[in-house]
Order: C-alpha cells, then sequence, then structure tokens
C-alpha cells in the first residue's frame, strides 16, 4: 500500500473512526483502524462489534493495498503533524512508514487479516436528513437507562407511526418520547438501538447536515452519507407498552415559562437531599404554583412561580435532576405540566410543541 493524502482530511477520518476502536484484551486489533487503498479514495474502517463505521477519503492511491494499524498511535502521531502537510504511507502487514517534510515514522502492522468485516446492512431502507435523526436521538436518550441488567430499556426505541418515526426511551423512572414528521416512512415495528451506541451515532451523525440513508433488518441500523457508513447492532428485546402508563385525563394542569422554571428548580437544588427531592404544590383555587426543598445540612427554600393553573388541588415530590433533563428537548418558550394526583406521572410538554411529551414518576414523599 502507498498513498498521498493531505493531513487535515485523514486526521479528521481517523479521530471519527479511533472512537470506535474497541479495547478488547482478547481481540487487540479491535484498537486497530484498518485502512483500505483502492482506486481514488483511502477507506478507514473500525469497529467494536457492536458499532462499526467506515470512512472514505480522497487520495492519490500510487499502490492499493490494506494496513491494520493501532488506532490511538495513528491518532496521536496525526494530532502532531501540521495541517498543510501532505502525508504519504507506504506499508503493508509488517511496518508501515509515514513520511511528511519534517518528519518520517515507523509503527508496527496489525495482521489485517484478524480485522472483522463491516458487512452492509441487507433490508428496509428510507432516506431521512441527518439533522431530523439527530433531533429524534438527542430529545429522548437521556431517558434510557445506563444499566445492562435489562437491555430492552437501557436503548432507544423507534418504530413507525401515522407517517411518524418516533423515537422513545425510558429508564422506569421517566420516559421521553419525540415524534419527527416524514413523507415517506417503511413500516417498522419496533426496534432497540443500544444507549452506549445512540451516543456516537449523534457523534457521527451531528457533524453533518447530509441526507442519509437508514437501512434496518432484525439484528442491524446502519446511515449511509456520501463519505460515511455507521452500522449498529440492535438489542433482541421487546419494549415495554408504555402508552398504558400515560394517563388519558388529568385533574390538574399549569402553564409556566420555561426559564422562571428552571431557575426556580436550580435554586430548589441548593437545598434539595440526597436523592435530589423537590416538592411541588399546586392550588388553582389559591393561584399557588409553589416549589420548595430542604436539607438539614443546608437549609430550606420556598419559590413561588406565576403561572395560569387549572384543576384541583396536588402535592407531590419529584427528582430535580428528572425534571431539568427535559429542557433540552422543549424549544418553546412555555411548558405544560398536567398531573392527575399525587402517585401519578407528570406529563411534560411544550406549549406549541406538541412532537416531544415527557413523563417523571412522582416520589414517596
Amino acid at each position: 500500500m502507498k498513498i498521498e493524502c493531505g493531513v487535515e482530511k485523514i486526521r479528521e477520518a481517523v479521530f471519527q473512526a479511533e472512537r470506535i476502536t474497541g479495547k478488547n484484551l482478547t481481540l487487540p486489533v479491535l484498537g486497530s483502524l484498518l485502512f483500505v487503498a483502492s482506486g481514488k479514495s483511502l477507506k478507514i474502517r473500525a469497529t467494536n462489534l457492536n458499532l462499526g463505521i467506515e470512512i472514505e477519503v480522497p487520495a492519490k492511491i500510487s499502490k492499493e493495498g490494506i494496513a491494520a494499524v493501532n488506532g490511538s498511535v495513528m491518532s496521536g502521531i496525526l494530532s502532531n503533524i501540521p495541517s498543510s502537510e501532505n502525508l504519504e504511507i507506504d506499508g503493508d502487514a509488517g511496518n508501515i512508514t509515514i513520511k511528511t517534510k519534517r518528519n518520517k515514522i515507523k509503527i508496527k502492522g496489525q495482521p489485517a487479516d484478524d480485522f472483522p468485516t463491516i458487512p452492509p446492512v441487507a433490508g428496509a431502507s428510507f432516506d431521512i436528513s441527518s439533522e431530523k435523526i439527530c433531533d429524534g436521538i438527542k430529545s429522548v436518550y437521556y431517558s434510557s437507562s445506563v444499566s445492562d441488567i435489562k437491555p430492552e430499556i437501557s436503548s432507544v426505541y423507534m418504530y413507525s407511526n401515522e407517517g411518524q418515526l418516533v423515537f422513545v426511551s425510558t429508564d422506569s423512572f421517566r420516559l421521553a418520547e419525540k415524534k419527527i414528521k416524514l413523507k415517506s416512512v417503511p413500516e417498522i415495528p419496533g426496534i432497540l438501538i443500544p444507549f452506549k451506541n445512540a451516543a456516537e451515532i449523534l457523534r457521527v451523525l451531528g457533524e453533518t447536515d447530509e441526507e442519509a440513508r437508514v437501512s434496518f433488518n432484525k439484528n442491524q441500523i446502519s446511515f449511509t452519507l456520501s463519505s460515511v457508513y455507521l452500522t449498529s447492532r440492535l438489542i433482541d428485546g421487546v419494549f415495554p407498552d408504555y402508552r398504558q402508563i400515560i394517563p388519558k385525563e388529568y385533574e390538574s394542569s399549569a402553564v409556566v415559562l420555561k426559564q422562571d422554571l428552571l431557575n426556580a428548580l436550580k435554586l430548589s437544588n441548593i437545598f434539595s437531599d440526597k436523592f435530589n427531592q423537590i416538592n411541588l404544590e399546586m392550588d388553582p383555587k389559591e393561584k399557588k404554583f409553589e416549589l420548595s426543598s430542604a436539607n438539614s445540612d443546608v437549609g430550606e427554600n420556598r419559590t413561588a412561580l406565576d403561572a395560569a393553573l387549572s384543576g384541583e388541588r396536588v402535592e407531590l415530590s419529584f427528582n430535580y435532576k428528572y425534571f431539568l433533563d427535559c429542557f433540552q428537548s422543549i424549544s418553546s418558550d412555555s411548558l405544560s405540566i398536567k398531573m392527575k394526583g399525587s402517585s401519578k406521572p407528570i406529563l411534560v410538554s411544550g406549549v406549541s410543541d406538541p412532537s416531544f411529551l415527557y413523563l417523571i414518576m412522582p416520589m414517596n414523599r
């Protein structure tokens, strides 16, 4: 293999791919990047067996070939070479030589034959902008469980319904749902993207505004861009029937300015206990919407907010962090908060954004 390429182009691709390499002691080749030089481009591949990526970089190919190099070593080398330099890579499965005007570096190659394949995903497919995919995942993935004990909820659940692509996550204490309208979407009965992979999908797709071709089957999902191919394994499981826990009717509701509530939550958290507990008291007859918290080591706080109230009086407690997380998913200036008693979930949504809803389970007082 012998190639010439600008440092800046290859550096960006190496940095992106290196984050997906695996740290597996029994399969050390997963810590490598596979360089495939053919035609008029260099393909850089990485995988940790859960995620796989292939990035195509324009390059002058003098000699076609394949080589595997340690990802962190290659990333470290490119971090310290000026962007204006041109790079020449020469080598195979043995030693690999990297040359610039000022540098001549030799690094040990890895057995390329041991590198796992990153096969194309055969199945149903549809096109969607990277921005919409990122919006859907970003709006809900923080609600996923971080534990692998129940893998079906340590995921982002994606399915189609009435011309919409729906994203859902829950950790059983809160739940987030985001609906994205699409002109054309195939029947997606429900697929589970692992939580850890969702974060990497966000990172890769978030760097572009391209249209992505999404392909999926029972075991895998892939995202194809002009120069990037990203694939993720899917979780084999059944997501809970979350619609059953969304109350159909509510006894009390409030509309409050998002910034006012955000400031009140942050202030109340200073005085919250080790469980991040904050109390909410709402009384439409008294025109009262109040947050309170107390900590024996710090003190106590009560904050009253202006709000449009209706319904019955309600008093409950919730985890401050769970409430705060949903603010990133709501673009409108005002929030709608609906409740059906002190033991039922709190429903939060944007007043002018029906595409997103968020449920928070109350805490036992």
